[in-house]
C-alpha cells in the first residue's frame, strides 16, 4: 500500500515549504516538489498544513482499572482525532503500573486496536509506596520512562537512589513536582521546593530528569539555570497552562497559575527551555470531577489551544510548535516519527489553519468530557490524521471537500 499527498504545506521543525510526501508501506520514502510518482492513493492535500502526527510525552488513559474514566480504545480514538499517534501513558492505574506484566500486556492490547504506538511508563516506587525500588530491577528495554505522576516522591534519599538506578538501567525519571506538606500554605511554594531538590538531586547524581507539568515562572528559571550548568535535565508544560489563569474556577495540578507565569513559560518554550508539551490528558467522569478530581481531557484540543495561543498570536512559528509536539517527544520516547524525513514512520497530521471551530466537549471521543475549554472559539482543525500512512482519522465536520483519488 502506498500513498502520494500533493501539494501541501509541508512543516516539521527543521523545515516548511510547499511540496509533496510519498509514503509506501508504512515508511515515508520521497519529499519534494511535483513529485511523479504513481501511487495507490493520492490525496491533493492544497491549501492544508501537513505535520509530523503529535507525540504526547504525558497522558493518562487509566486502564488497567480504571476504565469507567477512560480505556486503551476510547483514549486512542481521542488521540488520533487530535492529531497524536505516540503517547506515553502514566502508571496511576489500578493496579499501578510496577511491572513488566501489565507494561506488555498494555502495549499488546494497543497495538491489537492499531491506532497508535503506546509507551507505557512504570512506577518510580513499587505501587506508589514512596520508597520501594527494588521492581527497577526487571525493567526490559520496553520501558523508557519512569514516574510516580500523581505525587511527588517525598523521601529525598529515596529520590536519589532512584535516580542512581535510573542512571544504571538507562531509564528517564519524569517528576511530579509536589511537596504535599506545603500545598495548604502555597501550591507555588509546593511545586518551587520540590522542583530545587530533584535539580540539586540530579547534579549530585549525574542523572536524567524531566520535569513535568511546569507551571511557575520561579520553576521554569530554575530548569533554565539548570540548563546553562550543563544539567541532564528537560521538561514539559502543558497547553492549558499557557492558555488559562487562575482566574478560571477549574482544578488541575498543577493549578493555574497568574499571567506572569504563563508569559515566563512562552519565553521558556522561545529559549529552548521548554523541551516538550505533554498534554497531561486526565480524563474523568462527571461524578469525579463533581467530587473534586484534578485534570483536563485534553488530548484532542492541544494541538488547536496551543495553535490560537502560541502560533496565530506570533508567538512561536509552527516549526517551533512541531519541535514541541511532535520531534523532541519522538526522540525523548524512541519513536521513529515526530519528523518529516525518509526512513521514518508516515505518521502525519492534515491541519487547516484557517479553519476555527468551538469546542464541544460532549463530541469528544474520549469518556473524559472535563474540560474548561467547552464552548472556547479555537483555531486550527485537524483534517486527518495517518498512522504508516493509513487513514485512522477523518474530521466528519470539516466543511472543505479533500480531493481524494484512489487508484
Amino acid at each position: 500500500m502506498d500513498i502520494l499527498l500533493k501539494n501541501a504545506y509541508l512543516i516539521d521543525a527543521n523545515q516548511s515549504f510547499q511540496g509533496d510526501i510519498y509514503i509506501k508501506e508504512g515508511i515515508i520514502k520521497s519529499i519534494g516538489v511535483n513529485l511523479d510518482i504513481e501511487a495507490h492513493e493520492i490525496i491533493d492535500c492544497f491549501g492544508l498544513t501537513l505535520m509530523p502526527s503529535f507525540v504526547d510525552t504525558h497522558c493518562h488513559f487509566r486502564d488497567p482499572g480504571l476504565t469507567y474514566k477512560e480505556d486503551l480504545y476510547t483514549g486512542s480514538l481521542a488521540a488520533v482525532k487530535g492529531g497524536y499517534t505516540g503517547v506515553n501513558l502514566m502508571a496511576n492505574t489500578k493496579p499501578v503500573v510496577s511491572s513488566m506484566g501489565i507494561v506488555l500486556d498494555v502495549i499488546k492490547r494497543a497495538k491489537e486496536i492499531g491506532l497508535i504506538d503506546v509507551h507505557q511508563c512504570v512506577s518510580i516506587t513499587k505501587n506508589f509506596d514512596g520508597k520501594s525500588l527494588d521492581h527497577l530491577d526487571e525493567l526490559t528495554l520496553d520501558v523508557k520512562c519512569i514516574s510516580d505522576d500523581g505525587k511527588g516522591i517525598e523521601n529525598s534519599l529515596v529520590m536519589l537512589q532512584a535516580l542512581y538506578k535510573a542512571k544504571e538501567n538507562n531509564k528517564l525519571i519524569m517528576c511530579h513536582e509536589e511537596a504535599l506538606e506545603l500545598d495548604a500554605i502555597s501550591t507555588r511554594l509546593s511545586e518551587n521546593i520540590m522542583t530545587i531538590r530533584d535539580i540539586e538531586l540530579a547534579k549530585f547524581s549525574s542523572g536524567r530528569l524531566h520535569i513535568c507539568h511546569v507551571s511557575t515562572k520561579e520553576a521554569i528559571n530554575y530548569i533554565r539555570e539548570a540548563k546553562k550548568e550543563g544539567l541532564n535535565i528537560g521538561c514539559e508544560i502543558t497547553p492549558h497552562h499557557i492558555y488559562f489563569t487562575s482566574k478560571v474556577n477549574y482544578r488541575v495540578n498543577p493549578p493555574f497559575r497568574e499571567k506572569e507565569d504563563i508569559d515566563a513559560i512562552i519565553q521558556g518554550i522561545i529559549d529552548g527551555t521548554v523541551d516538550t508539551i505533554g498534554t497531561d490528558h486526565a480524563p474523568h467522569s462527571f461524578q469525579d470531577k463533581e467530587k473534586g478530581a484534578p485534570g483536563i481531557s485534553g488530548i484532542e484540543t492541544s494541538f488547536s489551544t496551543c495553535y490560537t495561543a502560541l502560533v496565530k498570536t506570533g508567538l512561536i512559528s509552527m516549526s517551533k510548535l512541531s519541535e514541541l509536539m511532535s520531534r523532541n517527544g519522538g526522540r525523548l520516547l524512541g519513536f521513529n516519527k515526530g519528523e518529516l524525513k525518509e526512513g521514518y514512520e508516515g505518521d502525519i497530521v492534515l491541519i487547516d489553519t484557517k479553519e476555527k471551530f468551538v469546542v464541544d466537549t460532549s463530541k469528544f471521543e474520549s469518556k473524559g468530557k472535563n474540560s474548561p475549554l467547552n464552548g472556547i472559539e479555537l483555531s486550527g482543525v485537524v483534517v486527518a490524521t495517518f498512522k504508516k500512512g493509513k487513514n485512522v482519522y477523518i474530521n466528519p465536520n470539516y466543511k472543505r471537500k479533500v480531493n481524494y483519488d484512489n487508484r
